[in-house]
C-alpha cells in the first residue's frame, strides 16, 4: 500500500533522498564488461560486432543481411495494423509541428566601424539512434528520437536495434521509423551497436551522437563512448509527481500515478496535496486499480520503495517541494493550475489540469517525451532540435574595429602571462 506522509523537513529530505538515489547504473561488473566489447569493437570492427551479435541475439548477421532492405520494410508496412499505421502517422505529424517551432536561425550583426558578429547554426552531419529491441516495441520512442533529428536538417539518421533470432525486426519499430523519416536501419543491440555507432565499423559508418533509451549495457555504453561523440543523457528510472488540490478526482489521480509505477520497480511515483482527505481517498484508489492491472507486481513493488502521498500545510509549499525533486512529469490537478505555472521551476514537462494525463505526452500531444530523470531537471531540457544542431560563432573585424580594442587585448593578454596572444594583436597596431 502507497504511504501517506505528513511532511515536515525530517520526512521530506528522507524522501527527496530516496527518490534521488535511485539508480540503474550499479549492476557489479557490467562495466567492465561493456569495456571489452567497445575496445574490441573499436580494434576488431564488423567481425567483433557480428561475433557479439551471434553471440547475444542469437542471430548469424554479416555485411549482406545486416542492413534492412526495401523489401523487409514493404513487409512490415503489411504486418501492423492499418489503423494503427494512421495513428503513428498523427502523432508523428503533431510530434513534427511542434519541433519545427523550435528552429532558430543563424544571425549576422554589423556594425558601423567595420565589425561584424555572428552566429551559425548547423545540423549535425550524422546521428545514431538506438532502438531497444525484444518482444516489446516502443514506436512512440522512435518518433520522438527521430524526428527532431529529421527537423533540424541531420543529413543521416542511422538506427540500430537487436534482431530476433530469425533476424527479422519487430515490424512496428521499422514502421514508425519509415515514417519518422530514418534513413537506414541496421539489425544490431546492446553495447556492441553504441560501440559501432560511436567508433564506426565497415558496415556502420560512425556517428557524431548517439541518442535513444536502452537496458544497462546500453546506457553504461553510451556513457563509456562520450567524448568520441556525443549522447542525449544516460535516462534514469521514469517518475511522476502529481500537485493536487481537493478539486482533483481520486481516480484520475491513481490512475495517473500507476501510469509511470508500472514502467519499472524503480520508477517513482508520488502525490503531494494539500488536502488529507484526497490522499486518502488516492491511496484507496491505487490499491483498487492495482488489483487488475497487468502489471501488477512491478507496481506494488515500485509504490513501495518510491511511492509516496505527501500532505503538506498548502500548494504553495507543496510547489516548492516539487522543485526540490525536480521531476521528470509533474502534473498539475488544481483549480486553478496555471496559477501556479509562475512558481514551477523544475520539470521536464508540466501537465496542466484534470484532463491532461501524462500519456497524452507520451504518444499524441507533441512535445518531446525524452525528459530529464533524477532531478536533472535542474539543469537539463527535454530532448528538441537543439540536441540534434551545432553553433559557430562568427567575427570579422575590419582595422579600425581591431584598433579600437588591440589595447585592451594586448593588456588582456599579458596579465594572463600570453604575451605572444599580445604579439598577434601588436603586430597589426606597428603597421
Amino acid at each position: 500500500m502507497i504511504r501517506i506522509i505528513k511532511y515536515d523537513d525530517n520526512e521530506g529530505k528522507k524522501l527527496f533522498e530516496a527518490l534521488l538515489s535511485r539508480s540503474q547504473l550499479e549492476h557489479g561488473n557490467v562495466q567492465e564488461i561493456v569495456n571489452g566489447i567497445l575496445s574490441d569493437i573499436k580494434t576488431r570492427g564488423d567481425e567483433a560486432l557480428f561475433e557479439y551479435t551471434k553471440k547475444f541475439d542469437k542471430y548469424d548477421v554479416n555485411k549482406d543481411n545486416i542492413l534492412v532492405t526495401k523489401e523487409e520494410t514493404e513487409k512490415a508496412f503489411g504486418l501492423v495494423d492499418g489503423g494503427f499505421i494512421e495513428i503513428i502517422k498523427r502523432s508523428a505529424e503533431r510530434i513534427r509541428k511542434f519541433h519545427e517551432k523550435q528552429k532558430t536561425n543563424s544571425w549576422l550583426e554589423p556594425a558601423p566601424n567595420g565589425e561584424m558578429l555572428g552566429q551559425l547554426i548547423r545540423p549535425l552531419e550524422k546521428v545514431g539512434v538506438y532502438v531497444p529491441g525484444g518482444k516489446a516495441a516502443y514506436p512512440s520512442s522512435v518518433l520522438m528520437n527521430i524526428i527532431p533529428a529529421k527537423v533540424a536538417g541531420v543529413n543521416e539518421i542511422i538506427m540500430t536495434t537487436p534482431p530476433s533470432k530469425d533476424g527479422s525486426i519487430n515490424p512496428t519499430t521499422i514502421v514508425a521509423a519509415s515514417i519518422a523519416g530514418v534513413d537506414k536501419i541496421y539489425k544490431a543491440g546492446g553495447a556492441q551497436a553504441v560501440a559501432a555507432l560511436a567508433f564506426g565499423t565497415e558496415s556502420i559508418p560512425k556517428v557524431d551522437k548517439i541518442v535513444g533509451p536502452g537496458n544497462i549495457f546500453v546506457a553504461l555504453a553510451k556513457r563509456s563512448v562520450y567524448g568520441y561523440v556525443n549522447i542525449d543523457s544516460v535516462a534514469g528510472p521514469s517518475e511522476i509527481l502529481i500537485l493536487a488540490d481537493d478539486s482533483a478526482d481520486p481516480e484520475y489521480v491513481a490512475a495517473d500515478l500507476l501510469s509511470q509505477a508500472e514502467h519499472d520497480e524503480l520508477a517513482s511515483a508520488v502525490l503531494i496535496t494539500d488536502s488529507s482527505e484526497l490522499a486518502q481517498k488516492v491511496r484507496a484508489e491505487v490499491e483498487k486499480q492495482t488489483a487488475v492491472l497487468e502489471r501488477k507486481d512491478i507496481i506494488e513493488k515500485s509504490i513501495e520503495n518510491y511511492g509516496a502521498i505527501v500532505v503538506t500545510e498548502s500548494i504553495e509549499k507543496g510547489c516548492e517541494l516539487c522543485n526540490s525533486i525536480a521531476p521528470e512529469h509533474m502534473e498539475v490537478s488544481t483549480r486553478e493550475p496555471f496559477s501556479l505555472l509562475p512558481r514551477i521551476r523544475n520539470a521536464g514537462a508540466i501537465f496542466l489540469g484534470h484532463y491532461t494525463p501524462e500519456p497524452l505526452g507520451d504518444y499524441m500531444a507533441g512535445p518531446n517525451h525524452v525528459l530529464p530523470t533524477g532531478g536533472t531537471a535542474r539543469f537539463f531540457s527535454p530532448l528538441s532540435i537543439d540536441d540534434y544542431i551545432k553553433k559557430s560563432s562568427i567575427i570579422s573585424f575590419s582595422r579600425d574595429a581591431m584598433k579600437a580594442l588591440g589595447e585592451d587585448v594586448i593588456k588582456f593578454a599579458e596579465a594572463e602571462g600570453l604575451t605572444a596572444h599580445a604579439n598577434s594583436v601588436r603586430v597589426r597596431l606597428k603597421k
